[in-house]
């Protein structure tokens, strides 16, 4: 199969691929777009066989369930019932935008494999002119987790879709570098009190100004679950082909680190703040200023992607503080670690 790349510039016009996209996605195919956390391997949500080809496309277990993405707020009312108003209070504060709102699935409507054996659906309203333009011409809702073989980094360039779906998809929507770099937050409102199933872009903090206390489950907790509700939370996510080691940032522990790995004939690669660019690790990638959590979130699954171009043996990845967006980077380098850390 031939892949497409297809320029979706919001400055430029570019309605006959958005054409293309449309009709690739009416015939039951698949179509990766950006978003404004990462890029979307979307098929028509109502259409059984189209959303089938996304698991098939990313490796994906048929038992992980799909956001849907739609156009409007309006839309919320064709696919979930019983909406409670704290989701409709989230609604005006944080939609469009990198928030995905777990609530009860509409009967029939879907194709059930976007809800694999729930009574609940993930809806979500992206915040990115490409996405919103490809649903306004497409008038459905689409599926879509990230555009990337299943377990791997998730993709913030069209050219990291092309590298790992090249050949199996028809056709991508180029809208250039997602903004926040990680998948929305999850929020589960079906519940007495609503429960963060995946920290993102809307932080908790920002969630607790709106509706009040929210919980929010830590990678252990999260682990116990069997069924996952949301994207996320039972398999290993978002790692490179090296193993990958967390590990604090403290400059004696990772020089030590670092020459102990080496002298067990091991290529390491660092992923850490740019301050800590003088350890003679083998590769070094930087997550920017170690105070700057939004520069750092949208440098991460970039700096994952690039030690799978270097013959790196073991990864170092550097925590960051849990707060803000920081909760959210903490919890994609956790599962890319399997929650390991780096043992002396």
């Amino acid at each position: 199969m031939k892949t497409l790349l297809l320029t979706a510039d919001e400055f430029v016009d570019n309605s006959e691929n958005y054409t293309q996209a449309v009709d690739f996605l009416n015939n039951g195919e698949v179509v990766a777009f950006p978003t404004e956390t990462v890029y979307g391997l979307g098929a028509v949500a109502t259409d059984e066989q189209a959303v089938k080809k996304i698991f098939t496309a990313k490796g994906r277990p048929s038992d992980n369930p799909l956001i849907v993405h739609i156009g409007t707020i309006e839309e919320v009312e064709d696919y979930a019932v019983d909406i409670p108003a704290v989701a409709k209070k989230c609604m005006e504060a944080f939609w469009p935008g990198p928030l995905t709102l777990v609530m009860n699935v509409k009967p029939n409507v879907l194709a059930a494999s976007v809800t694999p054996g729930m009574q609940t659906v993930g809806l979500r309203m992206p915040d990115h002119p490409v996405a919103l333009n490809l649903l306004k011409a497409l008038k459905k809702p689409l599926a879509a987790p990230s555009a990337n073989r299943s377990g791997k980094p998730s993709p913030t360039k069209a050219t990291h879709v092309f590298e790992d779906l090249q050949g199996i998809i028809p056709c991508i929507l180029d809208g250039g570098i997602t903004g926040i770099g990680v998948e929305s937050t999850v929020l589960d409102v079906t519940l007495d009190q609503p429960v963060i199933l995946r920290p993102g872009g809307v932080t908790k903090e920002m969630l607790e100004q709106v509706i009040g206390s929210v919980l929010e489950p830590n990678f252990e907790q999260q682990k116990i679950e069997s069924t996952p509700k949301a994207p996320g939370m039972k398999y290993t996510h978002y790692a490179p082909d090296a193993p990958v080691y967390l590990i604090n940032q403290d400059k004696n522990q990772i020089e030590c680190a670092v020459e102990k790995l080496q002298q067990q004939q091991h290529k390491v690669a660092l992923l850490a703040p740019q301050k800590f660019d003088n350890i003679n690790a083998d590769y070094f990638f930087s997550f920017g200023d170690e105070h700057e959590l939004a520069q750092m979130s949208s440098k991460l699954y970039d700096v994952l992607r690039a030690c799978d171009k270097t013959d790196a043996t073991i990864i170092l990845a550097t925590v960051t503080e849990r707060k803000g967006v920081g909760t959210a980077i903490m919890n994609r380098l956790e599962k890319a670690a399997g929650g390991n850390w780096y043992q002396q």
